[in-house]
C-alpha cells in the first residue's frame, strides 16, 4: 500500500469514526445492556444475545444514527462553528458514499442475528428504533425539523435501546420499569430541546425548524427544565431505591437554570450549559450503575 493511499485511507477511517460521536456510544450501549441484565436477560436467553447487542448499539447504531445525520447535513454543518471537535466532525464530502456504505454493512449483520434470536416483540421494538434513527434527519421525512417531534425522535433514539433489551430478554413492562422508562424519555426530550437552543438563530438563518425556533431560547430551557423535573417525578414511581434516581435530575435544572431568561440572539451562550451537559452524564452514568448494582444486590 502506497503511503498517499494510507494516509487516504487513515483520513477516511478518522471521518467515519468521528462521524459516529464516539463520545456517545455508550449513551445507546448502556441503556440496552443496563435493561438487559437487570430484568434477567442473561439467564433467560443467554451471554451471547447481550454481547452482540451492547455492541451493536455501541457503535453500528450510532454509525447509523449520526453518519447518515452527517451527509444529510452537509451544508448546515459547514455553517455550524460547533462542528469539527467533540461534538461531531464536519464529513468530508469525499467520504459521504463510504460512510453511508459503512453504516448499512455494520448494521445489516447484526439487526439480522438480533431479528432471529428476538422474537415479534423485540423485533417490532427494534424496527421503531432503526425508524426513527433514519427519519430523524432523512430527507422528506426530517423529524429533526419538526418541532415536539425532533425532542420525542431523540429521545426514541436513546430509550429504545432499553426497550428492546427488555423485549429482548422476556421482561414484562411493570408500572416501576414503565416509570423508570418514562422519566428516561422525559429526560431524552429535555436533553434535546435544551441542545437545541444553543442553535436557534443560526437554525432560522438556515432555514431549519426545531422546538428550539418555535419556542424561542427562553421558552425552550424553562420546557427543558419541566421535563426533567417530570423525569424525575416518574422516577418516584419505581419504588425504593430506584426512586433515588429522581435526585440525578436536579444537578440538570440547575445547570440549565441561568439561561431561562436567555434572548435568541444570544443563544449561543446556551452552549456553555450543553458542554457541562456531556460532562454531567458522565457522572450520572456512574452514579446510575452504581444504584442499579445496589439494586441487583439487594
Amino acid at each position: 500500500m502506497s503511503t498517499a493511499t494510507e494516509h487516504g485511507a487513515r483520513a477516511a477511517l478518522r471521518q467515519i469514526i468521528g462521524s459516529s460521536r464516539p463520545v456517545s456510544w455508550v449513551n445507546t450501549a448502556y441503556p440496552f445492556a443496563a435493561a438487559y441484565v437487570m430484568v434477567g436477560g442473561i439467564g433467560a436467553v443467554g451471554i451471547t444475545e447481550l454481547v452482540v447487542g451492547a455492541l451493536y448499539f455501541l457503535v453500528p447504531y450510532n454509525l447509523l444514527m449520526y453518519g447518515l445525520n452527517d451527509v444529510w447535513d452537509y451544508e448546515s454543518d459547514l455553517r455550524n462553528p460547533r462542528k469539527g471537535g467533540i461534538e461531531g466532525v464536519v464529513l468530508s464530502r469525499r467520504w459521504h458514499r463510504l460512510t453511508v456504505w459503512s453504516a448499512v454493512v455494520t448494521n445489516l449483520p447484526f439487526l439480522a442475528y438480533l431479528v432471529v434470536v428476538g422474537d415479534a416483540t423485540s423485533t417490532a421494538v427494534l424496527a421503531v428504533s432503526i425508524f426513527a434513527v433514519v427519519a430523524y434527519s432523512a430527507p422528506r421525512l426530517r423529524f429533526k425539523e419538526r418541532p415536539v417531534l425532533d425532542s420525542a425522535t431523540s429521545s426514541t433514539h436513546f430509550v429504545s435501546p432499553a426497550v428492546f433489551g427488555i423485549a429482548l430478554a422476556g421482561g414484562e413492562l411493570t408500572a416501576p420499569v414503565l416509570a423508570a422508562l418514562t422519566g428516561f424519555f422525559c429526560w431524552g426530550m429535555a436533553s434535546q430541546a435544551f441542545g437545541a437552543v444553543q442553535d436557534v438563530e443560526a437554525d432560522r438563518e438556515a432555514g431549519l425548524g426545531s422546538v428550539a425556533t418555535w419556542l424561542g431560547a427562553a421558552r425552550t430551557v424553562r420546557a427543558a427544565m419541566v421535563g426533567y423535573v417530570l423525569g424525575g417525578l416518574a422516577l418516584l414511581a419505581t419504588g425504593w431505591p430506584g426512586m433515588l434516581a429522581a435526585l440525578l435530575v436536579v444537578p440538570y435544572v440547575v445547570s440549565i437554570a441561568p439561561f431561562r431568561d436567555l434572548d435568541d440572539a444570544d443563544c449561543e451562550r446556551a452552549h456553555a450549559g450543553w458542554s457541562r451537559f456531556l460532562w454531567l452524564n458522565i457522572v450520572t452514568g456512574f452514579l446510575v450503575t452504581q444504584l442499579l448494582i445496589w439494586i441487583a444486590l439487594r
